[in-house]
């Protein structure tokens, strides 16, 4: 394994790269005082009066994410999709329509890139950024059934919208993985061009329940 040493590095042959970097980085900050406070001056929540949810509709759609509003939408947002995996606590309320529903019990990379959608609850939504955010918790599954299949349907309760990302955080398990969506997944990296489904899903839709 290296060392990490350098020039001016005073670890001993057999001191890990890992520890030879936090003892030059604890060198460095020798009688650097007590850091300052962080400001805290950004703003935490909407303008009286804006409407969280029209706003989060707006930002989704520019986000090239299709809405829908009421429980009776999900088969429309499923639309043609067959075979649709689901985490195993799932309400089964949600479970509407002709598709076959399939739990997640550990499917493999392979079963997942085979499904034609996935159907998840989440954690909650920031109207500003239009971001969908999970945690993994209750309805979400884990990370992998949201990053597989090639379409995405969220079901977002009203209460889990948010204005700003100051109010969604205390929202999220901390200590769980999280996956943040803002629109469906989309690079432009090569030539400027707009590819979607690189990292993710091509398509999102988000049903909101009340």
């Amino acid at each position: 394994m290296s060392t990490g040493r350098g020039r001016g590095d005073e670890g001993t042959a057999g001191t890990s790269a890992r520890e030879a970097i936090l003892a030059r980085m604890r060198r460095a900050l020798e009688g650097a005082g007590e850091a300052p406070a962080a400001p805290r001056e950004y703003r935490r929540a909407l303008d009286p009066g804006t409407d969280a949810v029209a706003l989060l509709v707006d930002r989704l759609e520019d986000y090239k994410a299709n809405v829908h509003f009421g429980i009776e939408s999900i088969p429309g947002a499923l639309g043609e999709a067959a075979r649709v995996v689901v985490p195993a606590d799932l309400p089964g309320e949600w479970r509407l329509g002709a598709a076959e529903f399939i739990p997640d019990d550990g499917l493999s990379t392979e079963d997942l890139d085979g499904m034609d959608a996935v159907l998840t609850g989440c954690a909650a939504a920031v109207a500003v950024s239009g971001t969908i955010m999970l945690d993994a918790g209750a309805g979400q599954g884990r990370r992998a059934i949201t990053l597989v299949p090639d379409h995405h349907v969220v079901a977002l309760r009203r209460d889990r919208i948010v204005g700003h990302l100051a109010e969604a955080l205390p929202m999220l398990d901390p200590v769980r993985p999280q996956t943040w969506i803002s629109g469906p997944s989309a690079t432009s990296d090569i030539e400027l061009q707009r590819v979607e489904g690189v990292h993710g899903p091509r398509r999102l839709d988000v049903v909101i329940l009340d």
